[in-house]
């Protein structure tokens, strides 16, 4: 089988480990991929979505992956490419992708088909905006479109509102768009992933992931400093609501909007007082829950994500490890605002039997793996308990060094009660 995997990641280096350690052994590609992703699949001589689906096309590929979101929605959009060129694509279409891409799409998704949410007002200035907040913290603001994890603002005080609003409406950081003004719910977060195929589901193993920079969930928001994954991170009675009242919802309101949908759906959930509700909807899997969720999964992904790609849910392909998996992540100096490069990796010939997946990093002229990017590596560790999940990966992370790295002490610990 000949894969490609979309994407240049943390989550595509942890969806390439995974699909080349199914049976068979698929020939694995990567586009753009990076120097890590390389090191187990090969690059795909393409500049854009066009040349990319016309190589896989002359190459007689199998399937391909979407990891990185922003290929679904760009041009007409990479799963729509490829049904035009007749190759299994395992993500959705462009039009399905909106429930990603835009804040405001996802939220009317929501409110039609009655699936739990908070309530929200779309805002196109930022008076507007301050309006719609009408002096009530704390509020929760969300930019409309994609802004790789950064787009959202949970404030507290109106001073934070106005710094956020000034970067969206004024700054322009993410580009020109819209704000939805939501309203702030408590509870832990948990996200659950589901493979869907047409009318049909699957649901992967949980993961809570931790977006704040600081321990004790404080800081910025960031694309995310570590994940815990595990079956049991929630009861099976909760589990049972989040399908009964969100997945199994959403998946009959794809249907009766005309939305295709072959891929990986990210809900993002709130366990609030009142019931679980859906914060996001991401179509693919998260980062850095991607990375933690991966080791646990035995048997044939690749075949499964075929058979998906093709119409057909086969749950008899794969398996779920009923441990727990703790991810750690080290992001580089700078990071959110900014990240700095060329910092010199040290340790990584010393983690034992850990994983490390790299999400921004490259090889020097020297041959030494250097920082590249905000977030940098995704240090990932195994075991029946979490307690000794955690043990392992926090003891592998601190094998780990360079200047000015940034990391939580805290993840598998935050948000738990022993």
């Amino acid at each position: 089988m000949k894969i490609v995997v979309v994407g240049k990641g943390g989550r595509e280096h942890a969806l390439v480990r995974a699909l080349a350690e199914s049976p068979g052994s698929p020939e694995l590609f990567c586009f753009p991929g990076s120097d890590a992703i390389l090191e187990s699949a090969r690059p795909v001589p393409a500049d854009g979505l066009e040349s990319l689906v016309e190589w896989m096309g002359a190459n007689a590929i199998d399937l391909c992956v979407a990891g990185e979101e922003s290929y679904l929605v760009k041009g007409e959009g990479l799963a729509n490419l490829c049904e035009k060129a007749g190759i299994p694509c395992w993500g959705p279409h462009l039009q399905s992708a909106q429930l990603e891409a835009s804040k405001e799409f996802a939220k009317k998704f929501l409110e039609r088909h009655g699936i739990p949410t908070a309530k929200a007002c779309a805002c196109a200035t930022l008076e507007e905006a301050v309006e719609a907040i009408g002096g009530r913290y704390p509020t929760v603001l969300k930019f409309d479109g994609l802004a790789a994890g950064k787009g959202v603002a949970v404030c507290m005080v109106e001073e934070e509102a106005v710094e956020f609003l000034d970067e969206v409406f004024v700054k322009q950081r993410f580009g020109p768009g819209r704000v939805l003004v939501e309203d702030f719910l408590t509870g832990p977060e948990v996200s659950i992933f589901a493979a869907i195929v047409d009318d049909q589901y699957l649901v992967f193993t949980p993961a809570r992931d931790y977006k704040r920079l600081g321990e004790g969930d404080v800081g910025p928001n960031t694309g995310g400093m570590g994940a815990v994954a595990s079956r049991r991170l929630v009861s099976a009675e909760l589990l049972a609501e989040i399908e009964q009242d969100i997945v199994q919802p959403t998946v009959a309101g794809l249907i009766r909007d005309g939305l295709p949908y072959r891929g990986f759906l990210y809900f993002g959930l709130m366990l609030t007082p009142d019931g679980p509700r859906v914060i996001e909807y991401n179509c693919r899997f998260g980062d850095p829950e991607c990375q933690a969720v991966m080791p646990l999964v035995k048997g044939d992904l690749a075949g499964f994500c075929l058979a998906g790609a093709k119409g057909e849910l086969r749950p008899d392909l794969i398996s779920f490890d009923e441990g727990w998996s703790v991810c750690v992540v080290l992001a580089s100096a700078g990071y959110p605002e900014s990240s700095r490069n060329g910092d010199v990796i040290r340790g990584l010939d010393q983690l034992g039997e850990a994983r490390v997946y790299h999400a921004g990093t490259r090889r020097n002229a020297a041959g030494d793996w250097e920082t590249q990017g905000g977030r940098v590596l995704a240090v990932v560790a195994g075991a029946s308990t979490r307690q000794a999940a955690l043990a392992a990966a926090h003891t592998a992370a601190d094998r780990l060094a360079f200047d000015g790295m940034q990391r939580r002490r805290d993840i598998g610990i935050c948000n738990f009660e022993d």
